[in-house]
């Protein structure tokens, strides 16, 4: 739960406008979709990846670093590291049976025989959205316990799109659509709450030091 008396105490240091701000944009957010991402191994791809999880509303970006180990790209994230939850998991396996514990269906972004077009996607299930390397698309392993497969329809003779373009073009038509359906898609009161914990915490300068300070008076 969260300590209401100490996210007072930093919302008070905040403007008024950075807190209104804030609840404009957790009114928007949801964890109803999440996005993963198999072992990626372009770094700019996951930075944009989470950008279009921040632009579009998604809060949690799952990222799987069986192989390659990610930093976050600043320039092309745009900030958006302070407003994402990345996850992150060091085997398919475990990202897997995490989301899957969670209630999400797991869906491989990636033509199959049993595939689905966007926008023919039923939005109602929690899902949990896999993108695969840039070059050998999702593993057997994410496909072997995949509950559905999802791709774009495409029109010209190319038959593949960038990792990042595709993730933007997936959440923002998923996103659309949840916002005008009567499904139930946003974040919890306490989740709201935790969001603003810690978002406060990310933009108020030197939080240690605030910290210490909130901890010593209230003899913490």
């Amino acid at each position: 739960m969260v300590d209401l008396e100490y996210l007072a105490f930093l919302e008070n240091i905040l403007t008024d406008n950075r807190k209104e701000r804030f609840q404009q944009v957790l009114a928007k957010r949801t964890n109803h979709f999440t996005i993963a991402m198999e072992d990626i191994f372009q770094l700019h791809n996951t930075s944009a990846v989470m950008r279009s999880c921040e632009v579009f509303g998604i809060q949690q970006l799952n990222v799987i670093e069986e192989r390659y180990t990610k930093s976050i790209d600043k320039e092309i994230a745009m900030g958006s590291q302070k407003w994402v939850d990345v996850n992150r998991f060091d085997s398919i396996s475990g990202c897997i049976s995490n989301l899957k514990s969670k209630g999400y269906q797991i869906i491989a972004t990636t033509p199959h025989e049993n595939d689905c077009d966007l926008d023919d996607f039923d939005i109602t299930k929690p899902s949990a959205l896999f993108f695969g390397t840039e070059r050998d698309g999702l593993s057997a392993e994410v496909l072997q316990n995949a509950d559905g497969f999802l791709k774009i329809p495409m029109a010209g003779f190319t038959e593949s799109l960038n990792i990042s373009v595709s993730a933007a073009i997936i959440i923002q038509n998923l996103m659309s659509r949840l916002h005008k359906s009567d499904i139930h898609w946003q974040l919890s009161e306490n989740e709201i709450l935790e969001k603003r914990l810690q978002w406060a915490k990310n933009t108020i300068k030197d939080i240690k030091r605030i910290e210490a300070r909130y901890n010593a008076e209230h003899n913490i």
